[in-house]
């Protein structure tokens, strides 16, 4: 029989670890394994030699257009390649005898209700914002296109196999509809410039907040250099407003009249993954991750 779950334990020193949930749309390697998954399993099976109550959590990461642009070259549904990457990922990590405590995923119920409560409370809060965005549509397929369904020529370099945020060449992001002769992906046809109502993150309401917070933990040392010069960047060019809704149908649907025909953008949905995984471990996931006394 399962053993009962791990829950935090007054007057012990209760750890909780994941690593970074790996998507979920390919096989494996030694630089993800390397990356994040040995180095937490060292440090949970530290933890446990140590006597501490411990929790080791991970699972992958579902949602996205990455998942859905695979799907299609495969011939599958966007949740048939995720069951099969799974269960692939599952064996890979027993193989390496990684310590998972639970070994989910982010396409779930639990996911579901925990993203649209956070989302709800963001609305309430006056966290969000409406605007208006200009997308490509592929008129052909009757579709807004993510990102990774376009191609086109570099408005930077030239290069003519640009993807839709990103050229691979010079690096440098792109929006999508900056890309010179921009191709749908799925059909070749040539998608339009379409104005689309999207949802925002109101991230400058929170810079104040979140300085005073960042000068806080800086000054107590827990952070390693990178990660300050990285924060510091872009705290210094000014909080932007982030988009978290996409014109998908694979994903965590957005609860809100008008919005009800897209789902979250993954990184809106997949940090909360960490929550909903622990979730499926335990119904009573709030103890480890609303309860910093313990």
């Amino acid at each position: 029989p399962p053993l009962p779950a791990r829950l935090p334990v007054e007057g012990e020193r209760n750890v909780l670890i994941t690593s970074a949930l790996p998507y979920v749309n390919n096989v494996p390697h030694l630089g993800n394994i390397i990356g994040c998954v040995l180095s937490a399993d060292t440090f949970a099976r530290y933890c446990r030699l140590r006597n501490w109550n411990t929790l080791f959590v991970c699972g992958t990461d579902e949602y996205g257009t990455a998942t859905e642009t695979r799907a299609l070259e495969e011939g599958l549904s966007p949740q048939e390649l995720c069951d099969r990457y799974h269960a692939v990922h599952a064996d890979v990590y027993a193989w390496f005898r990684i310590s998972f405590d639970h070994f989910g995923r982010t396409t779930t119920p639990q996911q579901t209700r925990i993203a649209q409560d956070i989302f709800q409370r963001l609305l309430a809060r006056g966290f969000l914002l409406q605007d208006t965005l200009e997308q490509l549509r592929c008129e052909s397929c009757g579709r807004y296109l993510a990102d990774r369904f376009v191609e086109g020529t570099c408005p930077f370099c030239g290069y003519a196999e640009a993807r839709g945020d990103q050229c691979d060449k010079c690096g440098k992001l792109i929006n999508a509809v900056e890309l010179k002769d921009p191709q749908c992906k799925l059909c070749h046809g040539t998608p339009v410039v379409t104005p689309t109502q999207h949802l925002f993150l109101d991230l400058p309401k929170l810079e104040g907040r979140l300085e005073a917070w960042l000068e806080r933990t800086w000054a107590a040392g827990d952070w390693t250099a990178n990660a300050r010069h990285i924060t510091r960047t872009w705290l210094r060019d000014g909080l932007k407003p982030r988009c978290i809704t996409r014109d998908l149908t694979w994903g965590t649907p957005v609860p809100l009249d008008g919005f009800r025909d897209k789902v979250f953008y993954v990184w809106f949905d997949a940090p909360i993954g960490y929550l909903s995984i622990t979730a499926n471990y335990t119904e009573q996931w709030e103890r480890w991750w609303k309860n910093p006394q313990q």
